[in-house]
């Protein structure tokens, strides 16, 4: 790889978890490009090598043709651990190289970032200079963290618009919205359309087994996992709560408090002191007291431990985002013949007069920025790379396969997949998602009709197209309750300088408030309290009160 350096590199040991509760998710939307459209194959760079915020089209180089030298891309793709998947060599990975790459002399690489380590991963490789030419991240914090490290360049919108007509028509209006910092442009986004398969699946038939309907409210949640304990069957689970902070929705007071939500709610840093978190801790204390989750939930911190419990019969719950080829129902049925699920409500971890809140995404996708030291010529091979996505259906190719071989057209122009198709040209287990993000989070169809007709093709395995149906419900149901955070357009100097050293504090303190008894729960919520507060969280909240008085957040 070449050298990708950054100016600041901070490295960051942070990992992606769950909790048990309320759960939240990223996920959005793609243009069907079955349908005819008009592309512009025009493509160039600038000829000095500056990424400098330029009004005018001169002055960019034509590589319609290609490159008089190879150039080399690097492409982020997560890394998921999908059993017999290589994330950086199979054939999507060559069938873009020889599409793209190979007609343009541009090497396209793909370049692992783990799904629960990205933080980490990036941090490290940014550090050591050999990250991609895309940082990206889906929540606007850590982009933010990226940025104030000054690992991303600023991004010259009529360069993308030269190279990159398509996408710079998809994304130019939200980066001049959200992608500016400090006056410059530096971040490029996604489309994120409406997605409700962020789920959490409910062994019904444990339910069934203990006499319990669906749950409406906290109290009837944890009277489920007590007659679930009492009758032998296993626990609620859970995980190490770290790195994204959503825990507390539940609890929080309804409507809103626009100051206290732009204080305290945050992606990137968790609000100990706060209200709703205090409630949050203490019901989970009261959970584990009293046996109703799984009893070494700290030491869960990868989502293969928390799927290996669930589909081993262990715990009673799993969330994901549900696809169409996900093996998590095939694999707990191979363990457990007769079990069944469904789609846990989001009522069950609502305390009795809260409303089911949860977090409402900002309206784009995945926020991305260029590598600091990416160079022009690279910088133009991107933006092509990303153009040619979206031309001659090659979206559309990437999320469905081979016409013939991964999937049939219905009489509505629907991708139908051939069901158990294990051919080279067999997607990963999320639909390739994972290659397709970069312009949006998920498949998209010119009507709502066909949308839903084609969500529940992409979302529900064959014979749980309920799952789907109910997720849809319930999103529906409680959609007036999701509210996104607030967007500060500076970088928060203090969140940055204390974020990692009280991620850290953080899983330590919150883990001691769980474990001890029910009686001293107060004591050591106050202790932790004071000493979160004194390692940099009270500094972090007089410099977010500064920035909310000054009006720099949206």
């Amino acid at each position: 790889m070449r050298n990708k350096g950054f100016k600041k590199a901070v490295a960051l040991t942070l990992l992606g978890a769950m909790g048990v509760g309320t759960f939240s998710g990223c996920s959005a939307k793609t243009t069907n490009t079955n349908s005819s459209n008009e592309t512009k194959e025009t493509t160039g760079t600038k000829v000095e090598a500056t990424s400098t915020t330029e009004t005018s089209t001169e002055g960019y180089k034509d590589y319609s043709q290609g490159f008089e030298n190879n150039v080399t891309i690097q492409i982020p793709v997560y890394d998921r651990a999908f059993e017999g998947w290589n994330v950086t060599n199979n054939y999507w990975t060559n069938w873009v190289q020889s599409e793209f790459g190979d007609k343009y002399n541009v090497t396209v690489e793909y370049v692992a970032i783990g799904r629960s380590t990205e933080v980490n991963d990036y941090n490290q490789m940014l550090a050591a200079g050999t990250a991609p030419d895309i940082i990206f991240h889906y929540d606007m914090p850590q982009a933010v963290a990226y940025y104030s490290q000054g690992a991303m360049q600023p991004i010259d919108l009529e360069e993308m618009k030269f190279y990159a007509p398509n996408y710079y028509e998809m994304t130019a209006e939200m980066s001049n919205t959200y992608g500016q910092m400090d006056g410059k442009t530096y971040f490029f986004f996604a489309e994120r359309p409406t997605a409700y398969n962020w789920v959490t699946l409910v062994r019904k038939d444990w339910m069934d087994a203990v006499g319990k309907e669906m749950p409406t409210n906290l109290e009837e949640f944890n009277e489920m996992l007590k007659a679930w304990k009492e009758a032998g069957l296993g626990n609620g689970g859970g995980s190490l709560v770290q790195n994204n902070f959503t825990y507390d929705y539940a609890f929080r007071d309804w409507p809103i408090n626009e100051e206290d939500r732009t204080l305290y709610s945050d992606l990137s840093v968790a609000a100990l002191s706060w209200e709703p978190t205090k409630e949050f801790l203490k019901n989970m204390n009261y959970q584990y007291n009293n046996g109703l989750i799984d009893p070494e939930f700290y030491l869960k911190t990868e989502d293969a431990q928390i799927k290996a419990d669930f589909v081993a019969g262990k715990t009673g719950m799993y969330s994901l985002y549900l696809t169409s080829n996900t093996d998590v129902i095939d694999s707990l049925k191979a363990n457990n013949p007769e079990a069944e699920v469904a789609i846990l409500t989001p009522e069950a971890g609502v305390p009795e007069g809260k409303k089911p809140q949860a977090r409402a995404y900002w309206p784009f996708g995945m926020i991305m920025g260029i590598n600091s030291t990416t160079s022009a010529e690279e910088r133009a091979a991107l933006w092509m790379f990303l153009d040619w996505m979206m031309q001659d259906n090659h979206l559309f190719t990437l999320q469905n396969g081979i016409e013939g071989q991964n999937y049939t057209l219905d009489s509505d122009g629907l991708a139908v997949k051939a069901e158990g198709f294990s051919g080279e040209s067999a997607l990963s287990q999320n639909n390739n998602k994972d290659y397709w993000c970069l312009w949006s989070e998920s498949v998209q169809y010119d009507n709502e009709d066909l949308n839903y007709k084609a969500n529940l093709a992409n979302w529900a395995p064959e014979g749980y197209e309920y799952l789907i149906e109910d997720a849809y419900k319930n999103f529906k149901a409680t959609e007036e309750y999701y509210t996104p955070d607030a967007l500060f357009t500076v970088t928060l100097e203090k969140l940055a300088e204390y974020k990692t050293d009280l991620n850290e504090l953080w899983k330590e303190l919150y883990v001691q408030c769980v474990l001890c008894p029910e009686s001293e729960f107060e004591a050591t919520y106050e202790k932790a309290c004071a000493e979160y507060l004194d390692a940099g969280y009270a500094e972090i909240l007089e410099e977010k009160k500064e920035q909310i008085a000054a009006g720099n957040y949206k």
